[in-house]
């Protein structure tokens, strides 16, 4: 079974995946996949030289330069998110054709990356704005203010929800949260009922 995962950050979602990494499922953190094809896939990095010239020197991302030519331009965000969509997609597939009986694919692009097409059952990670603020402070250290502009820049859990084939919402501890996806697991038939 592959689940695909999804949700805004700050929601819980690696609670859950590590629950499924208990149960000795492969987890795909599409995010770290990402970063590792940056460093590693010259092929990436020449596709987005070629689209955005001079985002690349010496075979490394120059992330604020490619940041000012696409966050101020929609178009040149699409077509970024197409080049790196499509990379991504391609580790993902190589890393699922040993076809692992468990699999987790964590992205916050599930949908936008042709990701979801992948799995046989979407799920949303979901919290109150107030309970992600809390934690994104705790957990990276920042401000208030930045953890909620950070939060007001993904989409709204409604969003999520509609998209996924289930919710988990997590408001409370990380402690709840866990029974939460236990017993989630436990009803898709991955965990033995005891």
């Amino acid at each position: 079974m592959i689940l695909g995962i999804t949700g805004g950050t700050g929601c819980g979602k690696t609670t859950l995946l590590n629950c499924i990494a208990e149960q000795g499922g492969l987890i795909l953190d599409c995010d770290a996949i990402y970063h590792a094809l940056l460093r590693n896939d010259p092929a990436l990095l020449s596709a987005i030289e070629a689209r955005f010239p001079g985002s690349v020197e010496n075979g490394v991302l120059q992330r604020k330069k490619l940041g000012n030519l696409v966050f101020s331009n929609e178009k040149a965000l699409s077509d970024l998110n197409a080049i790196t969509h499509g990379a991504v997609k391609a580790e993902v597939l190589r890393r699922l054709a040993g076809k692992p009986k468990l699999a987790a694919i964590d992205a916050i692009g599930l949908f936008e990356g042709g990701l979801a097409e992948l799995c046989d059952v979407t799920v949303a990670v979901t919290a109150s704005e107030e309970a992600r603020t809390a934690r994104l402070m705790a957990r990276d250290g920042i401000s208030r203010d930045y953890a909620k502009r950070r939060i007001a820049a993904q989409k709204r859990a409604e969003w999520f929800r509609e998209q996924c084939d289930y919710c988990l919402e997590n408001n409370g501890t990380q402690v709840d949260f866990q029974k939460t996806c236990l017993a989630f697991l436990r009803k898709l038939g991955i965990m033995e009922t005891n």
